[in-house]
């Protein structure tokens, strides 16, 4: 079943509505997530006296691209987005990243819940008065799911490993209704999902919204993100620059659905997915356990389509661990801009954090191996900021000592300008179905997915457009329930 399910539950949604209206809450519409020109001036002027991370209503409306980089009070304006020169990345390609820390929570996967719990409190199917959402995940998507179950009055219970950063915990003890710690680290999947079968069993009226295998997830992606591409390409593309393609972490598979939407725009674009060497799912069959957090591994999640996949890249989390000095610790600042590295990028550097380094990383990899050139523009997410991840650089400091210049400089030359094209693998169609293929014994023989449903993913020509096409009914839904609450 590829349908995100809009059935109505009159009863549940008559609460809801009630709810709703006493709490003062207006839900957004895809159409303004993509275009917040759209929104009404009387939210716009509300907007003006809240702080960015506020748990406010209204700031369901900044669940998008294009929040102005303010703290408080920013409305809306371009995307935000940083441009990595050669002289930092060592190939000639254009690599751009889209900035995710200017969303509330500071991550853009505040807006794949948003997606997976919407649908069903328009229609009635989660209704707030005495159902709990659970949000498993290993990082970011809980932290969304937490702040978007505040913001639309829902409780929330928060499920991730207990060896996430430390800042992740210390935010929900102040959101989430309730935190699970699961063991492990970030690796370690399966212990989440086994804890959402557990609460199933203990409490009927808990739902989950599983980010691996939740719709609405790979939707937002596919649709406000997407756009954000297409809108970053146009504006920065010059006569001769062409879109090459998407890089993105795997993590849920909710942002690699971007590269869907690109692909239908630039059918020869490509879509490169990101792991860690330390745990090669895609790329070996592999397994294990590394340290760069929110993207996932040991399985193939459900909402990927692999069949759109062009390449899979493993990079060592030991880069991505020692660039976090580079581009963080102020001996690796001063030695990229002593480099000829602009100061103005490099207090920028902080912008990314864990995931968004490997996929810098990835992008390098991909531009060497094409040998792209100077007007070859690729795409990749800045998913969050070392806003999260302050304690890791503690941890570094106690492990490995202080930082210098001359551990700048070796960082620099092995893991930065030394990215060679190891570890990646340009998928033939039978290497894409190897990856499908591997879908099977997460959710078809754990998850209580259904063998007619993992073939009608691969065969069934229509399974993907005809989630896409959904998007319209979603927004008609949002609209009616706006009106039944009448706060606009």
């Amino acid at each position: 079943m590829t349908k995100i399910d809009l059935t109505m539950y009159p009863d549940r949604l008559e609460r809801t509505v009630q709810r709703v209206r006493e709490r003062n809450i207006i839900i957004p519409t895809f159409e303004q997530m993509r275009n917040p020109s759209l929104v009404p001036e009387k939210i716009k002027e509300e907007l003006k006296g809240i702080g960015l991370w506020d748990i406010h209503p209204r700031n369901l409306f900044r669940i998008t691209w294009h929040n102005e980089p303010k703290v408080s009070g920013g409305l809306f304006g371009g995307l935000n987005y940083l441009e990595f020169p050669e002289s930092l990345t060592g190939t000639p390609a254009r690599i751009v990243g889209l900035v995710g820390k200017w969303m509330p929570t500071g991550s853009h996967k505040v807006g794949a819940a948003f997606a997976c719990l919407v649908p069903r409190l328009v229609t009635g199917q989660f209704d707030p008065t005495y159902q709990k959402a659970v949000w498993p995940s290993t990082g970011n998507y809980c932290r969304g799911g937490a702040y978007d179950s505040a913001l639309l009055a829902c409780e929330s219970i928060a499920i991730l490993p207990e060896e996430m950063s430390q800042e992740r915990f210390e935010w929900l003890a102040n959101v989430a209704g309730e935190v699970i710690r699961t063991p492990g680290s970030e690796s370690n999947v399966k212990e989440i999902f086994d804890k959402t079968w557990e609460l199933r069993k203990s409490d009927p009226d808990v739902m989950i919204f599983n980010q691996f295998d939740e719709f609405g997830n790979y939707l937002w992606h596919y649709d406000i993100t997407g756009h954000a591409i297409e809108e970053l390409v146009n504006e920065i593309a010059g006569p001769g620059d062409a879109y090459r393609g998407l890089i993105s972490a795997t993590g849920s598979a909710g942002t690699i659905a971007s590269g869907d939407y690109m692909k239908q725009l630039y059918p020869s674009s490509f879509i490169a997915a990101v792991e860690t060497l330390q745990c090669p799912t895609l790329l070996l069959n592999g397994f294990g356990a590394h340290r760069v957090e929110g993207i996932g591994d040991n399985h193939v999640p459900w909402i990927h389509n692999i069949a759109n996949t062009d390449f899979i890249i493993a990079v060592d989390d030991n880069a991505v661990m020692n660039l976090t000095r580079l581009f963080n610790e102020p001996e690796g600042k001063a030695y990229l801009v002593k480099e000829g590295i602009s100061e103005d990028l490099v207090e920028n550097l902080d912008l990314l954090g864990l995931s968004s380094t490997i996929n810098l990383l990835s992008a390098i990899k991909v531009a060497k191996y094409l040998e792209l050139t100077k007007n070859d523009i690729i795409v990749t997410m800045l998913t969050d900021s070392m806003e999260l991840y302050e304690s890791r650089l503690e941890e570094l400091h106690a492990e490995v000592g202080q930082y210098s210049e001359k551990a700048a400089a070796i960082d620099d030359a092995r893991w930065l300008k030394g990215v060679t094209t190891d570890y990646m693998e340009e998928l033939t169609y039978m290497g894409k179905k190897r990856v499908h293929n591997l879908k099977y014994y997460t959710w078809v023989e754990q998850q209580g997915k259904t063998y007619e449903e993992i073939q009608d993913m691969w065969y069934q020509r229509d399974y993907w457009t005809e989630l896409q096409a959904q998007i319209p009914e979603i927004d008609a839904k949002i609209k009616e329930f706006n009106e039944r609450v009448g706060l606009l």
